[in-house]
């Protein structure tokens, strides 16, 4: 029997990340079709023989599940499932959250581009702000949700817009050109977007919920839109001085950490997301560095956001936040926008990379059968 509250221990390989140990314990069937992949009580497996990986010729243990007699391995909880050099999911971490485009971490650490722009994906998923996916034509807005106490990330969506601002005569001959031939940007996004972002992390209710943001037209309306929600609304200038002192501080400074931070969010830069999908997994990584990794002052040294509302008592390592694969399958156990079949929407979208980009028709997605 593997009881839900025992996975053994961990040891810390050579490649720097913390793996199952020899006397590792499955917590539950990792087939999310099989009875117990759910609920782990009374489930039963055996050990079946063992291989030997390649990358450090280590003997990993096999195992298959007396239920659904699907085979797996200790390997099969691990963040470094499945990749063939686990050594660079950390240096990869430490590269993004370090303001590296995805070629200069890929020229470090002597790999292709491709395999980095893979690994920051699986990253971003085990894990309002004006930026720009492909070229400078495609402008979006992350529209992201801060306490304004705790400082603490709640949401990210993503919204798509229309190039505006000034133009050469050429820029909007080639903005006509561009939207004749891949579709012009819904002029509600952001609305509809916001509206998104507040559904994830609000209730229903009658209790009201102090929300404060700048003066832009659409949020107002994205309100309407939570008819079920009570919102006491206030507007600030966002040509007000920002200081500590101006009531959109906590979202003003997480703006800059993210430009400050990401290579691709900087004003003039060549490492632009040429998908908003992976800003959007990037933008994951970011959010929990914020939350759980970074103190709220780097000079004071008062914790975490996470430690402010007690979410947790110290701060995390990366290696403790890479240090079990976490299955979307399961997540319905632990949060409750999560379903057995699907995350909330956008959530679901953005996980499994189904979030378009207009000049990339045919993007990838993810399917892989063996990463997550």
């Amino acid at each position: 029997r593997a009881p839900e509250n025992r996975a053994g221990p961990l040891l810390a390989e050579s490649s720097g990340m913390l793996e199952p140990g020899p006397d590792f314990t499955p917590p539950f069937c990792p087939n999310r079709v099989c009875l117990f992949h759910q609920n782990p009580h009374g489930w039963r497996f055996k050990k079946n023989g063992t291989h030997l990986r390649g990358f450090d010729q280590r003997r990993i243990q096999r195992y298959r599940c007396h239920q659904c007699r699907r085979s797996f391995s200790s390997q099969t909880f691990s963040t470094t499932y499945w990749l063939k050099r686990p050594d660079l999911l950390l240096a990869i971490l430490h590269g993004l959250i370090a303001c590296s485009g995805l070629r200069q971490i890929a020229r470090s650490q002597a790999v292709a581009p491709s395999t980095v722009e893979r690994q920051a994906g699986r990253i971003g998923r085990h894990i309002g702000f004006e930026t720009f996916e492909f070229s400078q034509f495609w402008p979006t807005h992350l529209n992201t949700v801060v306490g304004a106490e705790s400082q603490f990330v709640y949401a990210t969506t993503v919204a798509e817009l229309r190039r505006k601002g000034r133009h050469t005569q050429a820029q909007s001959k080639r903005r006509t050109q561009l939207e004749e031939r891949h579709g012009r940007p819904d002029p509600k996004a952001i609305e509809k977007t916001s509206a998104e972002a507040l559904a994830l992390c609000t209730a229903p209710g009658d209790t009201p919920i102090v929300l404060l943001t700048d003066e832009h037209p659409a949020y107002p309306r994205a309100l309407l839109r939570l008819p079920d929600r009570h919102f006491n609304h206030a507007q600030t200038s966002s040509k007000a001085p920002r200081t500590p002192q101006n009531p959109l501080h906590p979202v003003n400074t997480l703006h800059g950490l993210m430009r400050h931070s990401g290579a691709n969010h900087k004003r003039e830069t060549i490492a632009w997301s040429k998908r908003r999908q992976s800003m959007l997994w990037r933008d994951c990584l970011h959010r929990v560095w914020r939350n759980y990794v970074k103190h709220i002052s780097e000079r004071e040294k008062n914790g975490t956001p996470a430690m402010r509302l007690g979410l947790a008592n110290r701060r995390l390592g990366w290696e403790e936040i890479l240090r079990r694969r976490l299955f979307v399958t399961r997540q319905a156990l632990a949060a409750p926008l999560v379903t057995r079949q699907a995350l909330a929407a956008p959530l679901d979208r953005y996980y499994w990379g189904r979030e378009p980009t207009r000049q990339i028709p045919n993007a990838r997605e993810h399917e892989l059968q063996y990463a997550y």
